[in-house]
């Protein structure tokens, strides 16, 4: 699933793409994306040009002339693809800028469960997001107050995007085998210093995936990770097998002798 990594580096194709160009028309090929926006605000696309994309944990946000967002949400499978409007639609495009220079991103869904809307503003376009994970104002005391009001296993608390914005299973499972905390401790137990722990586990699974974004959405890449997927092989820092156990529904792995209650 593409996390705040993935989404970033999508973010950056995009944003080389197509900020500065005009949209001669944006069309949508799948009847999910149909429910999600007009084929009158559709229409209203045409001739208004591309000035920013920007992302927000998961969620991408590209900025019109007009004001408007076109709010867009990858969901388990989405990507970008982009080409010449002359090139071959790649499989599962579900929705297709094309822009009066001739060039074309399309939006790629393998599961049909990506997003795009219209909005009016970018405020208007997002859900209620904590802060982000690499945003230096996110600190271990303002981490620290907002775990302390959740009672359940620290890993589904860090899947809430209220909490921190942009972390996914992957990267909340990387996190916590970096901080040496159990996935299964409860988020309001955790003091000061574990806190301190776990915000430096954060960035540095975030770092990590960054030098290789993009990996995990388009298959393989599980070498390249401490724990997740490597139920049954030895942790590489004390040698002891890794676990797996499911938490609300997704599975989490996590060295027992080292990430301890």
């Amino acid at each position: 699933m593409p996390e705040l990594p993935e989404v970033e580096a999508a973010r950056r194709v995009v944003e080389r793409a197509a900020v500065g160009r005009t949209i001669r028309t944006l069309l949508v090929m799948h009847p999910a994306l149909e429910r999600c926006i007009s084929p009158e605000e559709l229409r209203s696309l045409e001739g208004r040009r591309v000035t920013a994309v920007e992302r927000r944990g998961k969620h991408q946000l590209i900025r019109l002339d007009d004001g408007r967002v076109l709010h867009v949400h990858f969901r388990m499978a989405g990507d970008w693809d982009v080409g010449r409007a002359s090139d071959p639609l790649p499989r599962h495009a579900r929705a297709l800028f094309t822009f009066t220079g001739g060039e074309r991103v399309a939006l790629v869904d393998s599961r049909a469960l990506c997003t795009l809307t219209l909005h009016e503003s970018a405020q208007a376009a997002l859900p209620a997001l904590g802060p982000e994970a690499t945003d230096p104002a996110l600190t271990p005391a303002l981490l620290g107050e907002a775990l302390a009001r959740r009672r359940g296993p620290i890993k589904p608390v860090l899947l809430d995007q209220r909490v921190v914005a942009g972390l996914g299973n992957i990267y909340a499972t990387e996190s916590l085998w970096y901080a040496r905390i159990s996935p299964l401790a409860p988020a309001s137990s955790l003091a000061a210093r574990r806190v301190e722990r776990l915000l430096d586990g954060i960035r540095l699974a975030l770092a990590a995936a960054d030098s290789d974004p993009g990996r995990y959405s388009r298959g393989g890449g599980v070498e390249r990770l401490r724990v997740y997927g490597r139920e049954g092989e030895p942790c590489e820092r004390c040698g002891r097998g890794i676990r797996r156990v499911v938490q609300a529904g997704r599975s989490t792995f996590y060295c027992p002798h080292c990430q301890r209650r």
